[in-house]
């Protein structure tokens, strides 16, 4: 059966399902496995430390597949520069790029005139109507539920979604609690042309650079078992509760500074569980779709159970008609 929505044109895949960027995590391996199981891998290009590494990343990837694939630049980290990452991608001749926080506007300056397909992660309706006046060629929506940096406001994917779709004319992609083939033709039904996810390649085969602990952890947990980090900071994020996290809301509790935070907060701190599975000297990113992750397939194998749920849901929405 075919796929075919405005996304899937867009970029030139077969399942409209993009890899959410997944600092820390999203290299090559995993890229490459999303790609040629027809939907849109991503390495994520701000975990990398030089352009140099950036560059060694996008070619490991083109030597393993020709298909499409991306790379995300997570820009919102207290001004770390990014120009010369995404000027490097550029060299590599990558033809699609999303950005995550921050002011997108330089990025667009940076890739004005260039032959490259955008996407903008949003958490608002008028994030969202900015980034396609911005030029944005797409717009991932993310909704209170998924994992990672959110939006402030606190609105689900199931009612941010149909308010994006209405006000803006480019294609959207939903994000936050999307794990399964219902949450695929969920978003749907609320007016997306695709899907993204991110906690749910985490538990896969292909994410090579997720320890033990960290999969066990998404494994083993409930939906209930998240918790909101840095919402005093104003980028809050969804994380696995834990000792570490318990730390980081105790402080911010106390009005903790960003200063007195940035230890507890750091990238080496979530590596620090992430790689290293250390639960008790770090924290690792989730969305509340975790209660629905019971197994770790092989990426082709979800995306096979996950069209086939699809394909299924489909044929039946006839309601008997």
């Amino acid at each position: 059966m075919e796929w075919k929505t405005k996304v899937t044109e867009l970029f030139g895949i077969t399942y409209p399902i993009i890899q959410g960027g997944l600092a820390h995590l999203a290299y090559a391996d995993l890229c490459i496995a999303v790609s040629e199981a027809g939907g849109l891998g991503q390495i994520t290009a701000m975990s990398l430390g030089t352009p140099e590494a950036l560059r060694e990343e996008i070619k490991k990837v083109k030597a393993k597949t020709d298909k499409p694939f991306g790379v995300n630049f997570a820009i919102g980290q207290h001004g770390r520069p990014f120009a010369h990452m995404v000027e490097a991608a550029l060299e590599e001749g990558v033809k699609v790029m999303s950005i995550t926080g921050g002011n997108p506007t330089p990025f667009f300056e940076q890739l004005e005139g260039e032959p490259v397909k955008t996407l903008v992660l949003v958490a608002a309706k008028r994030q969202a109507m900015k980034a396609e006046e911005l030029g944005a060629d797409a717009v991932i929506v993310v909704g209170q539920e998924g994992g990672g940096h959110l939006g402030r406001d606190d609105i689900g994917t199931m009612v941010l979604t149909p308010q994006v779709a209405d006000a803006v004319s480019i294609p959207v992609i939903a994000s936050g609690g999307i794990g399964d083939g219902r949450g695929w033709m969920a978003a749907h039904a609320l007016g997306a042309d695709g899907i993204e996810m991110g906690t749910r390649f985490i538990a896969t085969k292909e994410c090579v650079h997720a320890s033990e602990a960290y999969v066990n952890a998404l494994l083993s947990s409930e939906e209930t078992d998240t918790t909101i980090i840095k919402r005093t900071l104003g980028a809050p994020g969804r994380a696995l509760a834990g000792p570490w996290t318990e730390k980081i809301i105790e402080l911010e509790s106390r009005k903790a500074s960003y200063e007195q935070l940035k230890e507890y907060i750091s990238g080496k701190a979530n590596q620090q569980f992430i790689h290293h599975g250390d639960v008790e000297g770090g924290y690792g990113w989730a969305g509340q779709v975790t209660g629905l992750i019971k197994d770790v397939p092989t990426v082709a194998e979800l995306f096979g159970r996950m069209v086939d749920e699809a394909e299924a849901i489909r044929d039946g929405w006839n309601f008997g008609l």
